[in-house]
């Protein structure tokens, strides 16, 4: 075989959200890309607000001297120090920009982390559903993918998660808000999550880190947040980027926090910074690093996804469809009355794109993306419900 075994058994298993994503490419070329309805891919198509466009031309056109050298491994300090700033705000507590590593998105800050963490073999405790990269990013920085499953509504099951960790267990990853279900952890939930931690550290004899991916912070619903998350457990990192929030998807722009009460702080610094260069990822693009550091307050306007949300969610539910509507993020991760594959490739039928459920490690649901127009949505709910209503009224 000319490629590692590791690489050739994840290709066997990789993405459902990219295969998805190709086959919705060949649907396109064949229909025209307006008779196709993609739901599979999370991809934003809210334009970066004027904050940010405001501060990347003022910078193209500003003639800075040294604007686009290398920097610091882990960013530009006056970087670091806005986003120290804005986490301490978002977070409650006082970070420094020591605390800060300036990364290429938070699939960057995730492997950084991991691969900063992890001897070879620690368990990564991952709960399910859950972004799909996450067993990759594991296991390709050595450790051990454990999956715990979360409760039928999604949310942290506490009991199921205390009795995952073992002697191995090193890394905990939560989403919030979560994809593929738009789950938010509540403060309440996150302290009995931090309980637990604490007990097993106590019997463990040493830290075991929950590592937070928060790309949706701010994309929430109904009035609810996301939850000051360094609060629940001291042995926390944070991966944050602002794909979603404003819009830079293919920017990769993002950075890795870690807690002020974190144990052995100043290595697990200096391993980020170590590890942001050793791995390749450095470093984050400079030119991104500083027109977030002059818009990082802002967002896109989530009350367009809000109202997406609240129609889709209407029109499925009318049409039979069973989900817990999403709290945060873009997606509905609805029930399928079928093998989720099969449903899948019904509504591909109908040239509708979703990504089936086990993809997440929940089968029996599916993942539907609306970070769309909402004319798609429009138009793709009567197709919906026929698909349904097929599947209903078809002889077992």
């Amino acid at each position: 075989m000319s490629i590692s075994k590791p690489i050739a058994d994840a290709l066997q298993n990789a993405s459902w959200i990219r295969r998805m994503f190709e086959t919705g490419r060949v649907l396109k070329e064949r229909h025209g890309s307006e008779n196709v309805f993609d739901f599979s891919l999370g991809n934003p198509f809210l334009e970066p607000p004027e904050e940010f466009q405001t501060a990347l031309r003022g910078l193209v056109n500003s003639g800075e001297p040294g604007l686009h050298r290398y920097m610091a491994n882990n960013g530009h300090t006056e970087v670091r120090t806005a986003v120290a700033d804005y986490m301490s705000k978002s977070e409650k507590c006082d970070v420094h920009a020591d605390d800060v590593v300036m990364t290429v998105g938070a699939a960057g800050a995730l492997n950084v982390a991991l691969r900063s963490l992890l001897d070879p073999g620690d368990e990564v405790l991952i709960l399910a559903p859950f972004f799909v990269e996450y067993l990759f990013y594991a296991s390709f920085q050595g450790g051990s993918p454990r999956v715990v499953q979360t409760t039928d509504d999604f949310d942290l099951d506490i009991p199921a998660i205390e009795a995952a960790i073992s002697e191995r267990t090193k890394v905990l990853i939560i989403n919030t808000p979560n994809n593929p279900t738009g789950r938010i952890y509540s403060e309440a939930r996150m302290r009995e999550l931090g309980d637990v931690l604490a007990r097993a550290e106590k019997r463990l004899g040493r830290e075991i880190y929950l590592l937070a991916d928060t790309p949706y912070a701010k994309i929430t619903y109904d009035g609810l947040t996301n939850p000051p998350l360094f609060a629940s457990h001291p042995n926390t990192l944070i991966a944050h980027s602002h794909s979603k929030d404003l819009g830079l998807a293919g920017e990769r722009i993002g950075y890795i926090v870690v807690g002020e009460n974190a144990a052995h702080r100043e290595d697990i610094r200096g391993a980020l910074t170590f590890c942001n260069r050793a791995l390749g990822f450095v470093n984050a693009p400079a030119l991104m690093q500083k027109a977030l550091a002059l818009s990082i307050n802002a967002s896109v306007d989530t009350s367009i996804y809000a109202r997406i949300r609240d129609r889709f969610c209407q029109g499925l539910k009318a049409a039979g469809y069973e989900f817990v509507a999403p709290q945060g993020a873009f997606y509905i991760f609805a029930r399928t009355p079928i093998d989720d594959v099969e449903f899948a490739q019904a509504l591909q039928r109908e040239n509708i794109l979703v990504v089936p459920g086990r993809g997440f490690g929940r089968a029996g649901h599916m993942r539907i993306s609306y970070c769309v127009e909402e004319q798609v949505v429009e138009e793709a709910l009567p197709r919906f419900a026929k698909v349904m209503s097929d599947v209903q009224n078809k002889p077992h």
